[in-house]
This record gives structure tokens, C-alpha cells and sequence, in this order.
């Protein structure tokens, strides 16, 4: 174990679990160097079924150098829709070649568009959208681009393997930390948002995102989040943000629009002008935050990963997960006292349970024993409690808990580097990069 990166330990990812100096280099100099691909888990009807009974088109596009969201107002412009028909199960990166599911409601396989850097393909229909999370996991295939040192890469494999519980390097195991994306790669905010949010101070939460400016923002845009955030002039703001934060200027417009000075409520609707999904993010991220520290600390503290001590709750794995995917179950849950451990513990080593940590949420049950107290800690420091989560509309978290350990299959290719593997769904391939690299995220892309 040795301490992370700075802009890292910003979100609460405190550590590195393997000691070995990093191979260096970066990811993404190109898009054909970061694929991703969902391990699909999502049923569909014939294309010529009856639309009435299902009137979502499901599709299967390819995609290169699309944000997901954006591609998702892509296609819904095209189509002549709102942008709220367009449903996905994860949000993929930008600066990838991407293979994902998206669900339209309402939509014609005629009158799909011919959208620059997509491939699309129709798979079906459904009676439902796609939710967020309805897929298995995703597999990437990751170039590192101009390592140093590519030698050391061996060194790691065999340190996380051992951190994951194996005996030999076939699979590894990191800890399962929320990467740099959760809150930002360039502009780490979400979480500060979503923090805000959950404290009940709607205006805290609307600076938060408008002001806070950052070095790796363009001179600009630092100067136009800082007038915004000295001031509160939201109509001579909306002249100072350029036109592509165009949520930052739909914000602004709600807020230039209220009339004299907006009180919680108007921030409240600011935030809300924003899309459902990323209204959901922002304490998504808060919940993501805190549960980074809670691992940074059981890693503090030696705690281990890959087996339950006592105090703990584990999950058990999603027995429909496809074949050599460790999928975690976390609506099967278990406390685990004194006399359950050692039972316990041979589900894990067989990667049929897995210890778990709260993403904190109204209905949020606390561990108990040491794992307890670090919980209780953390959320005591950030001023939180579960009940806060009940909060209006999108913002609403029931919470749940999430695997503390993610172990894959790995293969390490050479000439160049190359990193494959596969994750359950939410799980962040970067947490598994950074292990190898040990650079700054922005070079994680």
C-alpha cells in the first residue's frame, strides 16, 4: 500500500494497494486505445413485434469519440423527441470506442439516423426502456501509451493478485473505489454538489457546480465561474459562460429568470433544470465519496478486502451473471457475527460472497463491529446522516451497499502494453489502470 495521487485522495481514494513504483505512461492518445463493451444482459423482442405492447426500439451502437449523454441528445434530436425517450444502462466515456445499449421510446428502425462516429444496429424491441444498471459488467481492452517502465507491470500483477486472494497472477483484485469519472476527471465537483444537496443547502449546491474554478479549465471559463461566484449577476454571467456549458448557462437562465433574489426554492429549480441522470449523479457522487473513504480507511487501518471480518455484511454473487463474471448480488445480504466468519470467509476465497460498505441512503443499515465504526466516522465528518437522503424528486436516495473488493481474469500484453479484462457492472476500469500507472488521472483520461 502507498499513498495515491493528490487530485485522487480529493475524492476520497486515499491509497494504491500495490507498493511497486507505476509503470508510467497514459491512456487514451487514441480512441482505439480504450474499448469498451457491455456484457449485455437485457431482453428483446422480434423488430416487428406489436408496438403497442412494445414501444421501445432497442438498439446496439458503436461508438467513437461520443459522450454518451450527447449521443443520447443526438439521436433524440434527430428523431424529433425529447431527449427523456433516449434510455441507456451505463454512461461510457468520451474518448473511447464504445459498444452499448440504448432504448427508444416510440422510435422507427427507418427513421434512425446516420450520426458521424456511430454504428447502429437494431436489435429489437421492448416493453420497457433500458434502467441504469441493466447490464452485467463491461470488458475493455486498454493500451498504455509511452510507459517507462513497462517491466514493472509483471511486479503489479502479482501484488494484486495477492491482494485479491489468489495464489497465482492469472487474476487480480483492487480495491473497488469509484474512479476520478465519478466526480470529474478534469473538474472533481460532483461530489461537492451532491454534498450540498444532501445538507439541504440548495444555493451551497448551485455554486458549487457554477463557481468553483479549476487550473485545468481554460482562462475563460475560470474568470466566468469566478465573476458568477463573487458576484451572483446570473444575467451578466450568461454573457461571460460560453455556449458549451450549456448546463451551467441553463442554470443561469433560471436564475436570471426568477426575478430579485432566488431563494432555496428557485436554486432548487435550477438544479432541476438540468437532465434527470445528472441531477441523480450529483448525490450519486456525494454517497460515491463517502464510500471511497470508508476503503481508504479500512485500507488505513489493514482491514482486509477479500474476507469478511467480524462486524461485517457481505453480499453473495448474482448466480445469472455469465460465465466468468464475479457479479455481486448486494439485494442478498448478510451481517456477519463471530461465529459465521470462517463460513463465511470460504465463500469469499470461492467468489460466492463479498464484504460490502454502504452507499449511504434513507434505508441504510450500518455494519457493526470495527467496519461499523469506520462507517459511522466517515459519515459523522461529512456532516451526513442517512435520513438526509429523503429528499425531493430526482435527488432521493433509498441508498444500498457495494462490493469493497473487485477481482477479474487479466491479461497483460506486451509491445505494446495492454491491459484486458472484464468488471461487474459499475465497476471502473481506471481503478484497475491507475494500479499499473500510477500517474495523475487527467493522464487516466
Amino acid at each position: 500500500m502507498r499513498p495515491a495521487h493528490p487530485t485522487e485522495q480529493a475524492v476520497g481514494m486515499e491509497y494504491y494497494v500495490s507498493d511497486v513504483d507505476g509503470v508510467g505512461g497514459r491512456l487514451r492518445a487514441n480512441d482505439d486505445h480504450f474499448r469498451v463493451r457491455e456484457l449485455e444482459r437485457f431482453s428483446t423482442e422480434p423488430v416487428d413485434a406489436p408496438t403497442d405492447a412494445y414501444p421501445h426500439l432497442v438498439v446496439r451502437a458503436t461508438l467513437r469519440g461520443w459522450d454518451t449523454n450527447d449521443f443520447a441528445a443526438r439521436l433524440s434530436d434527430a428523431l424529433g423527441m425529447s431527449r427523456e425517450r433516449v434510455d441507456w444502462a451505463g454512461t461510457k466515456d468520451k474518448y473511447a470506442v464504445t459498444t452499448q445499449l440504448f432504448s427508444i421510446y416510440g422510435a422507427e428502425p427507418a427513421n434512425l439516423p446516420d450520426v458521424d462516429g456511430a454504428t447502429i444496429e437494431v436489435l429489437g424491441r421492448a416493453g420497457r426502456g433500458l434502467e441504469f444498471g441493466d447490464l452485467a459488467g463491461n470488458a475493455f481492452e486498454i493500451v498504455v501509451s509511452d510507459p517507462n517502465r513497462p517491466d514493472r507491470a509483471p511486479e503489479i500483477t502479482a501484488q494484486l493478485a495477492a491482494f485479491g486472494g489468489f495464489d497465482d497472477g492469472s487474476a487480480v483484485g483492487v480495491s473497488n473505489f469509484f474512479g476520478q469519472q465519478r466526480f470529474g476527471s478534469r473538474r472533481p465537483v460532483t461530489h461537492a454538489v451532491g454534498l450540498e444537496i444532501v445538507r439541504g443547502d440548495w444555493e451551497g449546491a448551485v455554486m458549487a457546480y457554477l463557481g468553483n474554478p479549476t487550473a485545468a479549465e481554460p482562462e475563460g471559463t475560470q474568470r466566468a465561474r469566478a465573476f458568477v461566484e463573487e458576484t451572483r449577476d446570473w444575467t451578466e454571467a450568461l454573457e461571460r459562460f460560453p455556449n458549451r456549458l450549456r448546463y451551467e448557462r441553463s442554470m443561469l437562465h433560471e436564475l436570471a429568470d426568477a426575478g430579485g433574489e432566488p431563494d432555496d426554492e428557485r436554486f432548487r429549480a435550477a438544479l432541476e433544470r438540468l437532465p434527470s441522470n445528472l441531477q441523480r449523479l450529483f448525490v450519486h457522487a456525494a454517497q460515491s465519496y463517502a464510500f471511497n473513504l470508508v476503503l481508504s480507511e479500512r485500507l488505513e487501518r489493514g482491514l482486509p478486502f477479500d474476507r469478511p471480518v467480524a462486524g461485517d455484511v457481505v453480499c453473495f454473487v448474482d448466480r445469472d451473471a455469465p460465465d466468468g463474471l464475479e457479479l455481486p448480488d448486494t439485494d442478498r445480504l448478510q451481517r456477519v457475527d463471530d461465529r459465521r466468519v470462517r463460513s463465511v470467509t470460504r465463500h469469499c476465497e470461492r467468489g460466492r460472497a463479498f464484504v460490502t460498505a454502504p452507499l449511504v441512503g434513507t434505508e441504510t443499515d450500518l455494519a457493526d463491529g470495527e467496519q461499523g465504526e469506520i462507517e459511522r466516522e466517515v459519515l459523522e465528518n461529512l456532516g451526513v446522516e442517512p435520513d438526509d437522503f429523503e429528499l425531493p424528486g430526482e435527488f432521493h436516495s433509498s441508498g444500498t451497499r457495494r462490493a469493497i473488493l473487485v477481482r477479474t481474469d487479466l491479461e497483460l500484453g506486451t509491445d505494446p502494453l495492454e491491459l484486458s479484462f472484464s468488471l461487474p457492472k459499475g465497476s471502473y476500469a481506471t481503478v484497475v489502470a491507475r494500479e499499473y500507472l500510477k500517474v495523475d488521472p487527467v493522464d487516466l483520461g
